[in-house]
């Protein structure tokens, strides 16, 4: 596969290269060997042509220190190879290609360093996070102190970063003109975050996104857990509190007076139909 052989070879100029079925005088290789975890690539049908064009990388990856998929999986946190867009080319990635692989695919992606990873959340994440939403949204609209977004929601958080928290608040002073953006992937960042942990979830990722956050400007962040039924609260990438399902989730300066009984919250994985 061409895509693979994007990422086994490189310009001198130490930038990945693109390949091409087409030749535009360019170098041919054919019969490259290829593993799981070194990205060379054995048994093309046919040939790929290599072109030395330039591929803007993320200014927090040095090019140089990614030579094999194993490689480019750890930089974006360990993240599973099935959630790995190789369309377009790793590297090479934009919003464009978010908002086009979401029409055409029904997939949500967010965009790092040039490569799409897909979205995870299950079916009880996606619930919890719905009665999560029902009591910030409530809070949140009846003072109206902003907007609360959902798990579709993308936000560009710097050039080149596309997250999708599941939930995320927005205070009008944040909104230009303190209107709702009409931009499908809008340039803001909130003052709170919410991500709730799926199983996919690797440690390393949640810990990159959580640092992006804070760097973008980020105030709070809460990692919900709804299978220890926990709750992490950040106040900085590496501050944060452990709130379990007895205790009583506030919201800090970010969101004075809102309070929240997690016995209440979690109890709602629980919640039974009657016969």
């Amino acid at each position: 596969d061409a895509m693979l052989a994007y990422w086994a070879l490189r310009s001198t100029s130490g930038t990945f290269t693109r390949c091409s079925s087409s030749p535009h005088d360019l170098i041919a290789f054919s019969n490259v060997k290829c593993n799981s975890s070194r990205l060379i690539l054995r048994g093309f049908r046919r040939r790929f042509y290599i072109r030395d064009t330039s591929v803007m990388t993320h200014p927090h990856v040095e090019a140089d220190s990614i030579e094999t998929v194993a490689d480019l999986l750890g930089q974006l946190g360990g993240v599973s190879p099935a959630r790995m867009r190789f369309r377009p080319l790793p590297g090479t990635a934009t919003e464009a290609d978010v908002l086009d692989v979401r029409q055409r695919h029904g997939l949500l992606c967010e965009l790092v360093e040039g490569v799409l990873v897909e979205k995870l959340m299950g079916f009880r994440e996606s619930f919890l996070t719905i009665a999560l939403s029902a009591v910030l949204w409530g809070f949140v609209k009846t003072r109206n102190l902003g907007l609360v977004t959902g798990a579709d929601g993308m936000l560009r958080l710097a050039p080149g970063l596309v997250r999708i928290p599941d939930l995320a608040f927005i205070s009008w002073q944040r909104l230009p003109e303190r209107r709702v953006p009409t931009d499908p992937i809008p340039g803001l960042v909130p003052d709170l975050v919410v991500e709730v942990l799926s199983e996919g979830n690797t440690a390393a990722e949640m810990d990159r996104k959580r640092h992006e956050y804070f760097a973008a400007g980020v105030r709070l962040a809460w990692f919900v857990d709804p299978v220890a039924r926990t709750v992490e609260v950040y106040t900085a990438p590496n501050q944060s509190t452990l709130l379990g399902a007895e205790q009583t989730l506030d919201g800090g300066t970010v969101l004075a007076g809102f309070s929240l009984s997690l016995a209440e919250l979690f109890a709602e994985l629980d919640r039974q139909g009657f016969a």
